[in-house]
């Protein structure tokens, strides 16, 4: 009987050992810091001087991404991040279970940009009168997915500015990083807290203001046209609304013109929009595929 005992509690403390064994290393994080993850985000915010750097933990690898974390290794080096290989239930606890491709990177968070920094810079852009300008504003944008795929179209399209209002959107998350793709970490995002005020001056210094809506019945005093139809002429902003309930209607007001996606077949009631980025894709590749044919 003693025998049995003993070894029952050997066999106790043995699953207390695994137990202990299995739950990850508490890593005390840096103060004011935040937790980027995935192969794109860590990799472009290692290249650029926008954040605070601290550690960079990639998981112990031997497999076929050990070139890709050698490679994290001689980035960190050469800008003096101390960089640490951890299990992957270490990385697991620092993004939370997110999907961090085996990277994950303490830095300072990335903050919105005013306006006012950045009047000087387009000067020279607005002499130009062959110089097409697009901008891209987004109004009370809040899933941080949806956030990271516009930033990452906006960038590969080639709109030259995103502003987004400051009430009810998204902060720059490592997660709307990583749905970037890593174009936040080298776009920068504008941001204002008085939307109507910035459209009612852009539109005075000769720009177009455009809406977008997924219902032309919805809306009253704007002419609706086709994104097919649309031509452009003047430097333009593209404003896009929240997911659930489009642009307000204060915001409808100051556009010149809404802009509608012609859908390709008779819709089943309830499934009558797309998701906001996708149609945002769809309209900015309609716009500044126009301005790569003017450039020619």
């Amino acid at each position: 009987a003693d025998r049995e005992s003993s070894s029952s509690r050997e066999g106790d403390s043995s699953k207390a050992r695994k137990r202990l064994e299995r739950k990850p290393l508490s890593i005390e994080r840096t103060k004011g810091s935040e937790i980027l993850f995935g192969i794109a985000p860590c990799s472009l915010a290692l290249s650029q001087s926008r954040r605070d750097l601290f550690r960079l933990f990639l998981k112990q690898s031997s497999g076929p991404r050990r070139l890709v974390m050698s490679e994290f290794v001689l980035q960190a080096t050469a800008r003096g991040v101390p960089v640490h290989h951890v299990k992957r239930r270490e990385l697991d606890a620092l993004c939370r279970g997110q999907i961090h491709q085996g990277v994950c990177l303490e830095a300072t968070p990335l903050r919105f940009k005013s306006l006012e920094e950045a009047e000087k810079p387009d000067l020279g852009d607005e002499e130009n009168p062959n110089q097409q300008l697009i901008w891209l504003v987004l109004e009370q944008i809040q899933d941080p997915m949806n956030l990271g795929a516009l930033l990452r179209s906006a960038y590969f399209l080639g709109v030259d500015r995103v502003v987004t209002s400051q009430r009810n959107s998204c902060p720059l998350t490592p997660t709307v990083s990583k749905a970037s793709s890593g174009a936040m970490e080298v776009f920068d995002v504008y941001s204002t807290d008085d939307l109507r005020s910035f459209l009612k001056a852009k539109t005075a210094e000769g720009w177009e203001v455009v809406g977008t809506v997924s219902k032309p019945e919805d809306v009253e005093n704007v002419p609706v046209i086709s994104c097919l139809e649309f031509r452009w002429n003047n430097p333009v902003i593209i404003v896009i609304g929240s997911e659930g309930d489009g642009l307000s209607l204060e915001t409808q007001l100051l556009c010149h013109r809404m802009l509608a996606i012609p859908p390709g077949r008779t819709l089943h009631p309830g499934i009558e929009s797309l998701n906001v980025s996708v149609a945002t894709g769809i309209l900015l590749h309609s716009i500044c595929s126009q301005k790569l044919r003017h450039g020619d």
